[in-house]
């Protein structure tokens, strides 16, 4: 089995206007092909898919999409994503609302926000081939938005924890873990800049892995950081942006990234493939002339955590043996 995971796909403001015009897998380019190889493809939209709603105040940057614009994600044959991020109710409850019907009418599963804190914090199961796969997702992002019991929301968890909510996420993966053959637990956590790693994501991430997670997906930064192997299990501390409209800085280069390519056995990861992806003309693109610039940085960001990495040149992806 073949998973892919896609760090921050932003479908807002001029990707947006954009989709006015181009059809819908526009915003994927020539990575369609890479993604639909794939068994199962997971994302953090972060964006909210509605036609209504009004931009929260105060609130900087405001990200929605056209509610017609899910076909963007059946075009690309998207099976899951994250809500829990912070952009998820920028348009307020009412835009959400919106947007939840219309993922599931298209079969696409989602976690991480919802109708109220059970919704949100609900793991979602896709059964890929004999395989029963389960996605936690949480972030620390939007205090202010976290989910209540009849108040929608996101499912919010504070890293490091100052109360009792790291708890009950380790309980929810060890409960959850208990029904499914592969457990993904997908985290938005920390600032935008960055590729270090920071101590207390590693800290969590590592009991994550020790409550019953096989995957954690992180992402929030715009740019990626590395991956770190523990107990056969990949940490992905940062998957970086996948498709948006942001200005790039020259030096962070948040329009690099990868498609994570997370090969297993059953339940069990064996291996992760890194393909060297680039954000050009609102949509992602395969790294052809620049590959190994994206891939040489990871290979670095992976070293300093202890992973080794090798550079495949025929498949043109950074390989990350887990077994």
């Amino acid at each position: 089995m073949q998973i892919a995971f896609l760090g921050d796909v932003m479908l807002g403001r001029l990707v947006n206007d954009y989709l006015e015009t181009a059809g819908p897998a526009y915003p994927w380019g020539d990575t369609l092909p890479v993604l639909r190889r794939a068994d199962a493809r997971i994302a953090n939209l972060e964006c909210v898919l509605a036609d209504g709603g009004k931009p929260e105040p105060g609130k900087v940057f405001t990200f929605r999409s056209d509610l017609k614009n899910v076909r963007s994600l059946v075009s690309a044959q998207i099976d899951l994503v994250s809500l829990a991020n912070n952009h998820v109710l920028d348009y307020g409850p009412d835009a959400l609302r919106e947007m939840l019907p219309a993922l599931d009418r298209h079969g696409i599963l989602h976690a991480g926000a919802g109708a109220d804190l059970d919704s949100a914090r609900r793991p979602a199961v896709r059964r890929v081939g004999a395989t029963a796969v389960g996605f936690v997702a949480f972030t620390d992002n939007q205090p202010d938005w976290e989910a209540a019991p009849g108040s929608p929301g996101v499912y919010y968890v504070p890293v490091p924890d100052r109360g009792e909510r790291v708890g009950e996420l380790l309980e929810l993966v060890e409960r959850t873990k208990s029904r499914v053959q592969l457990l993904i637990v997908s985290a938005h956590w920390g600032g935008n800049w960055g590729s270090d790693a920071p101590p207390e994501h590693r800290a969590l991430a590592r009991r994550l892995v020790d409550a019953g997670a096989d995957v954690v997906f992180g992402h929030s930064p715009h740019i990626f950081r590395g991956v770190e192997v523990y107990r056969n299990r990949p940490i992905i501390y940062g998957a970086g942006d996948f498709v948006d409209d942001y200005a790039v800085d020259p030096v962070e280069r948040n329009d690099f990234s990868f498609i994570f390519l997370l090969g297993t056995d059953g339940g069990r990861p064996r291996q992760l493939r890194l393909v060297p992806t680039l954000i050009a003309g609102f949509q992602a693109r395969l790294a052809v002339r620049n590959a190994w610039d994206v891939a040489g940085r990871m290979s670095r960001l992976c070293g300093e955590l202890g992973t080794g990495s090798s550079w495949n040149a025929g498949e043109r992806c950074l390989e990350i043996p887990l077994a």
